[in-house]
């Protein structure tokens, strides 16, 4: 029997919200409400653009004109609710991707990138952690750099406290066992950076905390639980299924309506 897969997406889902787990994951019935979303459109062309821009092997992608033409040439409308909506998002689109690479260059003097879009798994007994790490580096101090690209502004919180890069860490060290490992978080919108390194036993504790949670989704009686509102509700795609359970209407009313058509 194939073991269970987890990865960074699937954990902050769950801790979002363990009813929008179920149907994303667990309980698929309701895939058809699921519609495409702008913002993941417009995060996977810029992802695009930039592995093809640190790939040594990609040839057409090495200055600022080429990237941005590379942009337009492989953007995604996916998601959004008009072509006007869709240009705009592609204007800001080349900005960011024009001030990445006008800076790339000299902030990473030295540095020699290893690996991109890079897919990793690591055996974690019952289950397997899964992982895309958008860039791995060798800094020129010999310290192995992971590099997670966000098209919004930088988290508040330390790359230390996200479980994303705690995940691309504990991934990446079978392969660098005897070198240091920081994972950095680089803003796209206005290139910002944030760079955390943890120790050994600061990864051990993420390991264990992870193998926790893990066991709690794996083992999660699902159909028990009762949907709650939330914030986050409101952009769900799985609000009118939630909607359906005794009582969620009335105390979703302060964070807005129902939609039609369930």
């Amino acid at each position: 029997m194939r073991k269970p897969t987890l990865s960074p997406t699937r954990f902050a889902t769950y801790l979002a919200c363990p009813v929008k787990y179920r149907w994303s994951y667990i309980d698929r019935r309701y895939q058809w409400f699921v519609k495409a979303k702008s913002y993941y459109s417009f995060g996977v062309s810029l992802h695009q653009v930039l592995e093809r821009f640190h790939d040594s092997q990609d040839l057409g992608v090495q200055t600022t004109g080429e990237a941005v033409a590379a942009l337009e040439e492989n953007w995604m409308t996916s998601g959004y609710s008009s072509p006007e909506e869709a240009a705009e998002a592609l204007a800001e689109g080349r900005v960011m991707v024009e001030g990445y690479v006008a800076t790339a260059v000299e902030e990473e003097e030295g540095s020699t990138t290893l690996f991109v879009e890079k897919d990793l798994q690591k055996d974690m007994g019952d289950w397997t952690l899964s992982g895309r790490i958008d860039r791995i580096s060798e800094r020129k101090d010999g310290k192995i750099e992971i590099v997670d690209y966000k098209s919004g502004s930088l988290p508040p919180e330390s790359p230390i406290y996200d479980i994303a890069m705690g995940c691309y860490a504990l991934l990446a060290t079978p392969l660098f066992p005897e070198k240091e490992i920081i994972t950095t978080i680089v803003s796209l919108r206005n290139g910002a950076r944030a760079s955390a390194e943890r120790s050994q036993d600061e990864l051990a504790e993420f390991e264990a905390d992870i193998r926790k949670l893990a066991s709690d989704i794996l083992n999660r009686d699902y159909p028990t639980i009762d949907p709650k509102p939330k914030p986050l509700c409101t952009h769900c795609d799985f609000l009118r299924v939630c909607a359906t359970h005794p009582d969620f209407a009335e105390n979703f009313a302060a964070y807005g309506s129902i939609p039609e058509g369930f």
